[in-house]
């Protein structure tokens, strides 16, 4: 018989993933909502980044717009484009890289550091109470494709 974390003789949780003594659900669910928001606040930064990727990008490309636009003798348009956008701002004082960096500083960071504050506090720690109990009511024991744990 296997005795890997997901086999037959331990079909429960990962003893991280059990809540703590003293712990309610509405502390549980509260932390689960924490974690969630943090999570799209994960996906958001994922965004901020390919605006910053895309933006640099299309930045990069207008060095072949205003050479071919050169090359075809339209150096009136391609002096504008090049004065113009090239290099330009994306909100005053800024390009794409010092927003990444003030979002990161001013929001990002401090919002995972209290999320893990608060987690250490009430959980000791431990992340996904809310989705490894959830997993727990939600699967059939000793089914091979609901087991607890990876082998």
């Amino acid at each position: 018989m296997s005795t890997g974390r997901g086999s037959a003789d331990h079909d429960g949780p990962d003893p991280m993933h059990l809540r703590p003594p003293g712990i309610g659900d509405t502390t549980v669910e509260a932390l689960g909502v924490l974690s969630k928001s943090l999570e799209t606040t994960e996906r958001a930064r994922g965004h901020l980044y390919a605006f910053h990727q895309l933006t640099g990008r299309a930045d990069l490309g207008l060095d072949d717009a205003v050479r071919l636009l050169r090359e075809a003798g339209h150096d009136r348009e391609a002096d504008l484009v090049e004065r113009e956008i090239l290099g330009r701002n994306v909100i005053p004082g800024h390009w794409t890289y010092q927003i990444v960096e003030a979002y990161n500083a001013t929001y990002y960071r401090p919002f995972a550091e209290v999320e893990l504050q608060v987690r250490n506090r009430l959980a000791e720690g431990r992340d996904h109470l809310y989705e490894a109990e959830m997993k727990e009511r939600r699967r059939t024991p000793h089914h091979p494709d609901h087991t607890a744990l990876p082998d």
